[in-house]
């Protein structure tokens, strides 16, 4: 399904003109201006998967970036903008199909899964503490002489007596809730993805391979592959990871190439590079 049909950033000349019509020079920098133009990259005609692949600086997260906020997908983490930012992105032009964009669309980003899994640290770190605290308590509720006085004491003997009629591990699962310590990091950010992307819907996403494992990524391509085709989803992805560019159909933007140039996967130099240790060392996989 192709939600985002087309999308134009401003070129070079549109920037001087921008920028000799508001003639600032209090600032140092204008980002995002100067950012896609220096490699010429001014349009993007979409697929139901498309790819900006590019080294640290090429501009991809910046595109992807400028592309949430004029399309107005949510975000869940909090984007820095510049002060010029509002006014790249009002200089861009957008083409969607039919009226607008799904509601439940979103751009996730490394942080958002950095924030998720933080969560779940910090969770987990406060249920083991009270796992620590309900163990001692169930030794002394246990073992201790407890003596019925009055009604307010009547919490702390119905602690005792199910103290010493259960052992210490169902006593505790009884009292705490269960840890959501079920998943390594890697597992945990897969599950992040696949709870977050629903059926018909845009997703833009920065650099998904980041906490994932080369077994989690081909599980995440296949996820996206099959949401893609079947699930009525388009999906605008950042990456420089081999195994996402390896995506069947996907269209991919070189943003290395002046100018940006699409491509076929195998001619990227990032996959020519894995490609190319892989087979240095092909009579030892023998």
């Amino acid at each position: 399904m192709i939600y985002l049909k087309s999308f134009k950033f401003p070129n070079a000349d549109m920037e001087f003109n921008f920028f000799m019509s508001i003639m600032r020079t209090c600032y140092d920098s204008f980002y995002p201006f100067k950012i896609l133009s220096k490699n010429s990259f001014e349009k993007i005609d979409f697929e139901p998967i498309t790819i900006f692949y590019g080294g640290n600086g090429s501009g991809k997260t910046t595109a992807l970036n400028v592309i949430a906020e004029k399309v107005g997908v949510k975000r869940d983490s909090i984007y820095n903008k510049s002060n010029f930012f509002v006014d790249y992105v009002n200089m861009c032009e957008v083409k969607i199909h039919g009226n607008s964009i799904p509601e439940h669309s979103s751009i996730i980003t490394s942080d958002d899964v950095f924030d998720y899994l933080l969560n779940i640290r910090n969770l987990n770190e406060g249920i083991d503490l009270k796992r620590e605290e309900l163990f001692e308590e169930y030794l002394d509720s246990k073992y201790s002489e407890f003596q019925f006085k009055s009604l307010d004491d009547y919490e702390h003997l119905k602690k005792v007596n199910a103290a010493r009629s259960k052992t210490q591990s169902r006593f505790v699962r009884k009292e705490l809730m269960s840890n959501v310590r079920e998943y390594s990091n890697g597992e945990s950010a897969f599950r992040y993805f696949t709870d977050k992307i629903g059926e018909n819907g845009l997703y833009l996403l920065d650099e998904p391979e980041n906490s994932l494992s080369p077994k989690r990524q081909v599980e995440l391509v296949k996820f996206i592959e099959d949401s893609a085709r079947f699930m009525g989803c388009q999906f605008v992805i950042s990456t420089h990871s081999p195994f996402l560019l390896s995506m069947h159909g996907a269209k991919i933007y070189d943003l290395d190439e002046n100018p940006v140039d699409i491509k076929p996967w195998t001619e990227l130099e990032n996959v020519r590079i894995f490609y190319e240790f892989f087979k240095k060392f092909e009579d030892e996989f023998s």
